[in-house]
């Protein structure tokens, strides 16, 4: 099967990127991937992104498109020279896009152009209320997706959650399959500590982590809030926030605001073997999102062994089940957010109960090779259906 992919994660174009690691396995089940990746042709420190051979079948395309608004122009222009060039036949042939956004209407031109199957993948809970508000461009991805599920062959989606959001507003019968990101649990398991959070801040006698990008969906203000009602009760509590991204300043002066820079330290990104080790040394992992298409950095605290407090969202509700693997609590309501967290300070048997429970989970969680294949599977199934245009 000759494969297209079109998606926007640019850190497929760095050698050894978890990214592109994941794409060359992903490759290993096609005769031929081609990724076509948005990007603005001065993304890269002004220099434009080449083309890329990254295994023996496995090619990467940057549209280097002069704004956001050409990327869909630009991907269809290489999309239609790759079909041609690499001669793509109908029968064996797949589209998959990695949002049902911009990256998905490309793929739908390309799909009425060549009569291509096409696959639209949901890694973001684009239903949620929150999304739509969060900015006027997601409000036309929004109107953008819901015309797009219908016209494809079918949808992957990372959570039940997405799939039963899509089920219950789509006007057609859809074709699921839902397949998060793979964890890989095991090796987080195993991998040693080389960095000891306790250590690290011996001042603090409770350690909160957050891992995340720093912007407005993830947040973080609600974390500090709630913060600065711990710190009452409990003054040697630590948050500790590691991630990069365009709220920092703002989170920051939040933190001042409330006189918490003694208990709210922020960290920037680290690699993922220290993360590990941060996972393992915090007495929590917090998650305050608005939305989330799943919420891996939760499957990967699990694994760690670190207790989990999350808002309803994503693997909420199917993974972790409130009270049994973590806690959860809604959505924007600091007050509960505020209780969880104490409640979790004092009560180290239930916190203690909860890293127990969510470590059963992994007694059953899928190997890479078992992922690996439900992936081809997912894309096999896809090439087969017929769909309307």
């Amino acid at each position: 099967m000759k494969v297209l992919s079109i998606g926007s994660d640019r850190n497929i174009f760095s050698g050894g990127s978890e990214a592109r690691e994941r794409i060359i396995k992903y490759g290993k089940f096609a005769e031929e991937l081609h990724v076509i990746i948005f990007n603005s042709r001065f993304a890269n420190h002004g220099s434009p992104f080449t083309i890329q051979k990254i295994s023996r079948n496995t090619w990467v395309y940057p549209t280097n498109s002069k704004n956001r608004w050409f990327y869909i122009f630009d991907a269809y222009k290489i999309a239609k020279n790759i079909i041609h060039n690499s001669k793509f036949m109908i029968h064996n042939s797949l589209i998959t896009c990695q949002d049902p956004f911009e990256s998905g209407f490309a793929g739908w031109l390309i799909k009425r152009k060549f009569k291509i199957p096409l696959q639209l993948q949901a890694h973001t809970d684009f239903l949620s209320p929150y999304f739509r508000k969060e900015s006027w461009l997601n409000k036309i991805r929004v109107l953008i997706a819901k015309f797009l599920v219908c016209r494809a062959g079918c949808i992957r989606v990372v959570s039940e959650r997405i799939k039963n959001s899509l089920s219950r507003s789509a006007g057609c019968k859809l074709r699921f399959t839902v397949l998060p990101i793979f964890v890989d649990a095991e090796a987080i398991k195993n991998t040693p500590i080389k960095a000891d959070l306790h250590e690290k801040y011996p001042h603090f006698d409770f350690i909160i982590l957050m891992a995340s990008r720093l912007t407005k969906e993830k947040n973080i203000g609600l974390a500090i809030n709630a913060m600065a009602e711990v710190v009452k009760k409990h003054s040697k509590a630590g948050l500790i926030i590691v991630g990069d991204g365009p709220g920092r300043n703002s989170y920051s002066l939040l933190v001042t605001r409330y006189s918490l820079q003694n208990n709210v330290i922020f960290e920037d990104a680290v690699p993922f073997e220290i993360l590990i080790s941060y996972y393992k040394t915090a007495d929590l992992f917090l998650l305050t999102s608005n939305y989330e298409g799943y919420g891996r950095s939760v499957v990967e605290a699990m694994a760690a062994g670190c207790a989990v407090v999350m808002t309803d969202v994503g693997l909420a509700g199917e993974i972790l089940i409130n009270k049994k693997d973590g806690l959860v609590v809604p959505i924007e309501n600091g007050e509960k957010l505020k209780d969880a967290i104490i409640s979790l300070i004092e009560n180290k048997d239930l916190r203690e109960n909860l890293v127990k429970n969510a470590r059963d989970i992994f007694n059953f969680w899928p190997s890479e090779g078992d992922y690996l294949k439900k992936y081809l599977n997912c894309w096999a199934a896809c090439k087969k259906q017929k769909t309307s245009f």
